[in-house]
């Protein structure tokens, strides 16, 4: 008679949460059918059984080639009291530094969209004082001593009163690369707004929700049609040469069907520099929004992409190595009315080839080191198109144009935030979307979501005192 054998591989165990009562819980990682899962267990709420993956051997390379040594930041902004993820603001447990820092000015929106992960709209009056505004930046600035990356967000930011002068007081600041995340209804509707914006340029990027061409689509996710405000809004930045991102907020069944006409759209726009999807993470407003019936993986945004659109293969959408469970990214080069996805020139073996703990790119390590620098998420347009020029010269079958810049530059993102069903304490220390506080603190955006975002923060107390009585001193008597 044979041993029995479990219908799956057993993967790595892993510390996560309760999907509903978002305690610590144990977990494992398992592999069954080229797909991953998570299954956990909660004394109160019984098992769970996640989907992780739908990509199997996408997700192992994740976890054994794409990984770099932490980059830490400057200092840490709370100390080690009831375990991570409680301590979050960051504490010396967080291994990675805030590649993206997100400055949140308001509250209020002139949109109330069912889905929005800060439960944003008309409703909220207030804004931030510029004063406390500006001490989030000295905080941002304290950490990373030069950001990379920070961006201005809310609410809707562009209806803060203030906004001009929040753009001002950032540009005063060394932050390499300076992001306005915006619906757009402002710069469609107010005459002269963009123009304004546009003198901000260089180092200014216009991160402009844009979930699809269709309107039955932004009335579910926005709760307004906006397509010919979005192409109003497009053609004021393109006359302008405003760099601008393309921001789709991803929802399974309603516009997962478009990625890749997005993706063509937006290459027939001149300011745009990329396209970044965002499934969506179930914290904040979630109307009509249920996890089992509609959350979608990096994996599954990844396949969609691939599958709609010729202009990518599989080996051009590699992880992000800062956080590759999390992020995924393909660049490309746009030069004399061609696309050149950049990856794909890299043989395979090249960026999925190397044992556990290292990665292995060639033996010229000016290739390895161009590469890396490249599919960093922390760069201002300048060193970008810098870093494009490096690569460009270690591959000679492909000829750099003279004046090579930002404007030739386009990246597709897949930015998955941890969610409560896939919460992995190990991935949560290594995420790099981070989130400033008035109070000085620099929170990961995914556990501040989750745990510290309005009515969750009570919620928050009652898991530290959980969390505090289960770490109780055991009586040494007992032993």
């Amino acid at each position: 008679m044979g041993a029995k054998v479990r219908p799956y591989l057993y993967y790595d165990s892993a510390v996560s949460v309760c999907g509903t009562c978002l305690r610590r819980v144990q977990a494992r990682i398992v592999i069954r059918d080229g797909a991953v899962f998570m299954d956990k267990w909660c004394p109160q709420h019984g098992a769970q059984h996640v989907l992780i993956a739908d990509d199997a051997d996408y997700y192992r390379r994740c976890r054994e080639v794409f990984i770099k040594p932490p980059e830490m930041p400057l200092r840490f902004n709370t100390e080690r009291r009831w375990g991570c993820p409680y301590d979050c603001g960051l504490c010396p447990d967080h291994m990675q530094h805030s590649c993206l820092t997100l400055v949140e000015v308001t509250d209020h929106c002139n949109l109330r969209c069912p889905v929005c992960y800060a439960d944003s709209g008309p409703q909220h009056k207030g804004f931030r004082d510029l004063a406390v505004i500006e001490r989030m930046f000295d905080a941002i600035v304290a950490n990373e001593g030069e950001p990379d990356v920070v961006q201005i967000s809310g609410g809707e930011p562009t209806l803060h009163p203030q906004f001009f002068d929040i753009l001002d007081a950032a540009k005063r600041r060394p932050i390499k690369h300076l992001m306005v995340n915006t619906n757009g209804l402002r710069i469609a509707q107010e005459p002269g707004f963009a123009e304004r914006l546009a003198a901000y340029m260089p180092g200014f990027e216009v991160y402009l929700q844009f979930d699809s061409l269709r309107d039955e689509v932004n009335q579910a996710l926005r709760g307004a049609k906006l397509a010919d405000t979005r192409l109003r809004v497009l053609e004021l930045l393109n006359r302008l040469g405003i760099s601008t991102t393309l921001v789709v907020t991803v929802k399974k069944g309603l516009n997962d069907g478009e990625l890749g006409g997005i993706i063509d759209f937006a290459l027939t726009q001149p300011c745009v520099r990329g396209v970044t999807f965002q499934p969506i993470q179930r914290a904040g407003r979630t109307e009509g929004y249920d996890p089992a019936r509609d959350r979608l993986t990096l994996t599954e945004v990844r396949r969609r992409i691939l599958e709609q659109t010729a202009l990518f293969r599989a080996e051009d959408i590699i992880p992000v190595p800062c956080h590759p469970d999390s992020l995924a990214m393909a660049y490309a080069l746009k030069a004399e009315g061609k696309l050149t996805p950049l990856t794909g020139l890299v043989p395979p073996q090249v960026l999925i080839e190397g044992g556990r703990n290292s990665i292995v790119l060639e033996k010229d390590e000016g290739l390895r080191d161009a590469v890396f620098k490249l599919f960093a998420t922390n760069h201002s347009p300048q060193s970008q198109a810098c870093s494009l020029g490096d690569l460009l010269c270690c591959l000679p079958h492909v000829r750099a144009p003279q004046g090579l810049d930002y404007r030739n530059v386009f990246r597709v993102l897949i930015m998955a935030f941890i969610d409560a069903e896939s919460f992995d304490l190990r991935s949560v220390r290594k995420s790099c979307v981070h989130i400033a506080q008035p109070d000085g603190r620099i929170v990961p955006f995914d556990t501040y979501n989750l745990f510290q975002r309005g009515d969750r923060a009570r919620h928050l107390e009652r898991l530290r005192r959980l969390a505090q009585a289960e770490a109780a001193p055991l009586d040494e008597s007992a032993f």
